[in-house]
Parts: structure tokens; sequence; C-alpha cells
């Protein structure tokens, strides 16, 4: 069902990774996946979009079989961004069409705001924007984002994949089956079993988030047609209300619901692909 090629991809200071569906002259189509998830997040969609797009599963720093940032720098925000528009400079994409997944669809917002002409259409998963700041916890989160030491215990050694997978699902929320292409491309294997191939430093706190009219006033400057598509029920970390207020910030935005998880498009592959065929035929 993957069919997947694999890419590498040479920036100065890093290598990426990325999977590749499609025919080479399809119009690119890039995405980007949540956060310690990688490609494989869209292993179940990608397919179905690919008898009409080039769909370029780019894996983050840090995330899948990408480089780690060098020792003794920190993964913010904002260098995602970077680094995302520097790949698709790399892979020669001068207009193309975005897809983003929770962390991957706030890079893909920031992005579309940051080159509004490189853009052609944004679809966007389960976020719009990255996670913002209402003042309330800027303080403790600063103090533990910068005085926390480095977790140096080693990482989890799983005996087989499967229990690996298990961990994953329990954590995540996901069906065992679901979460399977995200954790098999996300193993690392030594000599006692398996374990994560992403940066432990990913899991640390970030000092400081955008505050929330910051986000507002870098979403106005989206100009691509956008589509947002939400799991019904709310995600607990993307309320409603916040999410309404972000989208009226984005002229030209059709926002969608559709029963589920965090991970839609792993969950209904099908109802998302039709979503957003639906999106990319009208521009």
């Amino acid at each position: 069902m993957n069919g997947a090629i694999e890419r590498s991809i040479e920036l100065p200071q890093l290598t990426l990774r990325a999977q590749v569906w499609g025919a080479d002259d399809a119009p690119p189509l890039l995405a980007l996946h949540g956060w310690l998830d990688n490609a494989g997040s869209f292993a179940r969609l990608a397919p179905l979009l690919a008898d009409r797009r080039r769909v370029i599963a780019l894996e983050l720093p840090g995330h899948g079989h990408s480089d780690h940032l060098p020792a003794g720098t920190h993964y913010h925000f904002v260098d995602y961004v970077r680094t995302a528009l520097a790949a698709a400079n790399a892979l020669g994409l001068q207009q193309f069409d975005l897809l983003g997944h929770s962390l991957g669809a706030g890079i893909a917002a920031m992005l579309a705001a940051a080159a509004p002409e490189r853009i052609a259409a944004l679809l966007l998963i389960e976020g719009l924007g990255p996670l913002g700041d209402d003042g309330s916890h800027t303080l403790q989160r600063f103090r533990d984002g910068i005085t926390t030491p480095a977790n140096n215990k080693g990482l989890r050694v799983f005996r087989d994949i499967e229990q690996a997978i298990a961990a994953r699902a329990i954590a995540g929320g996901l069906r065992a089956e679901l979460a399977r292409p995200i954790v098999e491309r996300g193993l690392l294997e030594v000599a006692d079993g398996w374990c994560w191939r992403s940066d432990p430093r990913l899991t640390r706190t970030s000092p400081l988030r955008i505050a929330e009219s910051q986000i507002h006033a870098l979403l106005r400057g989206i100009r691509a047609p956008t589509a947002l598509l939400l799991a019904r029920p709310a995600t607990s970390y993307l309320p409603s209300h916040p999410m309404e207020l972000r989208a009226a910030c984005v002229d030209d935005i059709a926002v969608s619901h559709l029963d589920g998880g965090h991970h839609l498009h792993l969950e209904h592959p099908q109802a998302v692909a039709d979503w957003a065929t639906a999106h990319l035929g009208q521009h």
C-alpha cells in the first residue's frame, strides 16, 4: 500500500529525509507531519492523492530519518518554518500545495504567511498556527524551559516492534494498526531490541510561545485558499472557540469537521483524501 520512494534533501547544516508518492511531473504537494511523528503519518493518505499530486512527506529535523540538530542547539518552531522553506527550495519547488497535520499544520500555516506567493493551496489537519500563549503560564514555562536539566536517562528499549506499537498506541490514543506505519519508520534497531530514533530533546519544554495576538497577526498574512479539517469532538488542546478566532483571521478558509481523533488522516484516509481532493480541485 505504501509504494513510497525515499528521498534525501541536502541542506547546508543537515540532511533531511522524505518519502515521495506520485509521478515526478505531477504538481507538488509538500506534506508536514506532527510532533514525534514522521513520514509514515501519511502512509495511508498519500497513495490516495498520488494520482493527481506528487506527495512529498518531509521529515522535520529530529524526526524520522532526518538528522538531529547538533549538540547544544534547540528545536524552535520558527526554525521549523525556515527549514521547511529551505527544503522546498532545495527540491526546486517554486509554487506548491502544502499539507500539514498538527505541528506540521502550524508550520504550514506560518510558511504560507511568510511566503504567500509560493503556496498554491493550503490544507491543514488539526492545526492552524503554533501553540499560543495567553500569558497565564508564561513565567513557569519560561523557568521550566530554561532551568530544567536535560534528561540523561537512557532511551527505552523495546524487545520487538509489536511492543513499541502497543506503547505508542497507548500514549497517543491511536489504534495499533494505525500507529504501525509511524512506529515502524520511527524505530532504530539496537543490540537489545528497538528504540525510538527521534531526538529525545524534542520532548523538552519550549521556554517561549508566541502570544495569541501575534499568531492572529501572522495568520492574516495567509493568501492561499485554505482548508482546515478538525476532529469532532474537538481535541483537548485545540479548543473550538480559539480555533474559530484563528480561522476568522484567514480571508479564504473553509472549515470542516470529521468524527474521529487527532490523526484523522490515518483513521479515515479515504474521507480525508476526498476532502483534500475537493479543495485541491477548486484551485
